[in-house]
């Protein structure tokens, strides 16, 4: 045996041990439909950030695409009506100031008897409604993001801030814009709001509201949906019946609006000799599973290989002195060990009919029911078999 033939018989039998085996099983399978379908979001998750007062924009703290938090700085507004506001706040809070100090010496004179009790409720309603004024402007400063405690003098700018999670979607106002109250200045759209929208043909109608769930085929991934609801109307360009499946798995790049693949499994209906997706392997033009060679017949090789090993030592040890018939004896066991090496290989392919699929299996003609086949790794022994017929064919 040759020193590659021998490294090669090795790698074999140590990586044999790490391919996982598994068995044919029967399993129940829903039958698919293979759509198209196009990435949506309803109308109630997308909120718009509106400018709270008459202003200017002065900066954006995001920009369209970023991911945000609640509470988040959006944008910095300069407005004419908050410089207006926070003057006044201040100056009431001195004029209150005032009013207090007026009510406490009206209400000295009282007890003393040297005033009225009119005169001290006068003050006093005074006082009252200075501090229903501020409070009232302290409420809409502290709606603006502004602390009126804090306040020492008057400012003319504000921050608005998000009011949930979510993404920028949108900017709809452009930077140094001057703005109304209420305008429209960002859109955002709330995070895990996007759906499925799949297009069904009507020939499916008397059995679609079978369908629970679906699988997104996006940017080479495939993302388990669930199935919300189907429309009770057809979508008037297409005819097709619509379905809505919330795409609860967070995806990153996902655009609105993209038109992409989906499969709708309709319920469990049929069953099936089923394997692993991942057991599946292209050979030789065909779809295969590798499965563990017979051990009968592997045992039975063994036997004849092993006469064969045994005629060719006495042939070699008769014809000893014979020169030719020593090199024709060097060639017939270096055939010999080709084909050992051949056979050492522990797996054969067998080809199968796809009939069925789900997420994780696949339905198959070509296989029998409790029959060990190689259930991932199969890149692996689809190697080692195109390298012993590359071998093969260079002898």
């Amino acid at each position: 045996m040759t020193k590659a033939l021998l490294l090669s018989l090795v790698t074999i039998n140590l990586f044999a041990s790490d391919i996982p085996i598994d068995f044919v099983k029967k399993h129940k399978f829903a039958k698919s439909i293979d759509v198209n379908a196009k990435i949506i979001q309803l109308s109630n998750a997308k909120q718009s950030i509106m400018s709270l007062l008459d202003g200017h924009i002065e900066k954006y703290y995001v920009k369209e695409g970023d991911k945000i938090k609640r509470n988040q700085p959006i944008a910095l507004i300069d407005s004419i009506a908050l410089s207006d506001m926070t003057s006044k706040y201040l100056s009431l809070k001195k004029q209150f100031n005032s009013l207090r100090k007026n009510f406490q010496a009206t209400k000295a004179l009282y007890k003393k008897g040297l005033t009225s009790l009119q005169e001290l409720n006068t003050q006093k309603a005074k006082q009252d409604e200075m501090i229903s004024k501020i409070n009232r402007l302290k409420s809409q400063l502290q709606t603006l993001g502004i602390d009126a405690k804090k306040l020492k003098e008057p400012t003319s700018e504000y921050i608005l801030y998000s009011h949930n999670d979510g993404v920028i979607s949108e900017i709809l106002q452009p930077l140094h814009s001057v703005i109304s109250q209420q305008t429209q200045i960002i859109n955002v759209v709330k995070e895990q709001s996007f759906y499925l929208k799949s297009f069904v043909p009507l020939k499916y109608a008397p059995i679609i509201k079978t369908a629970k769930r679906a699988t997104l085929h996006y940017m080479d991934n495939d993302i388990p949906v669930k199935i919300d609801q189907v429309l009770p109307r057809v979508d008037e360009k297409t005819q097709r019946i619509v379905l809505l499946s919330n795409i609860e798995k967070r995806i990153d790049d996902l655009f609105i609006g993209a038109y992409t693949a989906a499969t709708i499994y309709l319920a469990p209906n049929k069953e099936y000799l089923a394997i692993k997706k991942t057991a599946l392997s292209f050979f030789n033009n065909e779809w295969v599973v590798f499965v563990p060679k017979d051990e009968h017949k592997d045992h039975d090789n063994h036997d004849d290989h092993t006469n064969h090993q045994e005629i060719d030592e006495h042939q070699s040890h008769d014809d000893h002195n014979d020169h030719t018939n020593h090199q024709d004896h060097l060639k017939n066991h270096e055939e010999s060990s080709h084909t050992e090496h051949e056979e050492e290989i522990p797996y054969e392919p067998r080809i199968v009919k796809i009939i069925e699929t789900n997420d994780e299996l696949v339905a198959v003609e070509g296989l029998k029911e409790a029959q060990a086949y190689v259930s991932d790794k199969a890149y692996y022994i689809k190697s080692l078999l195109l390298k012993s017929s590359l071998g093969g064919h260079g002898h």
